[in-house]
């Protein structure tokens, strides 16, 4: 229960966090989309360097709220090129994203959910392998079905050819 607060509580910071440019209409203005990215995989498995997302989903979910709404899905190598200079100089590889995860474990009463940097990703066969450092709560040595969380990517990385969905691409702007 504890856990379900907690997870509750960020999403209700990470939801308000927007607000500051309604309050600033001229920066407003100026915002670019921030997408945030979602990973499943059939399980997981960790130690206390790496986590290995076992037979991850092919493709990745993203999406924004402000200051447009996007949403829509892209490949693994996609996604994985976020982590790259062509990106951009707001990719990955310069500013590690946090992301929490949240692993089902068999017998919980909760997902297990644990706030983590993640850093320098490698698919090997159909697993996903990133390091990372924990930020928060305890990272669980394996588990059940788990998705990823990760935070957003700002101005100069994102949106662009190879992303399909509302909002983007050769479809136009989504619904606002």
């Amino acid at each position: 229960m504890k856990a379900r607060r907690k997870f509750m509580a960020a999403a209700a910071l990470a939801a308000a966090l927007p607000l500051g440019a309604l309050l600033n209409p001229a920066s407003a203005a100026e915002d670019k989309v921030q997408l945030m990215f979602v990973q499943s995989a059939d399980s997981l498995k960790a130690d206390g360097k790496t986590l290995r997302l076992v037979n991850v989903s092919p493709q990745t979910i993203y999406f924004s709220d402000r200051p447009v709404r996007v949403a829509g899905h892209i490949t693994l190598p996609a996604y994985l090129e976020e982590w790259t200079a062509a990106a951009g100089p707001n990719n990955f590889s310069k500013d590690p994203p946090n992301a929490t995860l949240s692993v089902y474990e068999p017998g919980q009463a909760a997902n297990t959910l644990t706030v983590i940097e993640i850093s320098k990703p490698v698919v090997e066969g159909k697993d996903l392998v990133y390091s990372y450092k924990l930020i928060e709560g305890k990272m669980p040595t394996a588990g059940g079905p788990t998705s990823l969380f990760i935070d957003w990517i700002g101005p100069g990385g994102g949106v662009g050819v190879g992303f399909h969905g509302v909002g983007v691409g050769r479809r136009g702007v989504g619904w606002r």
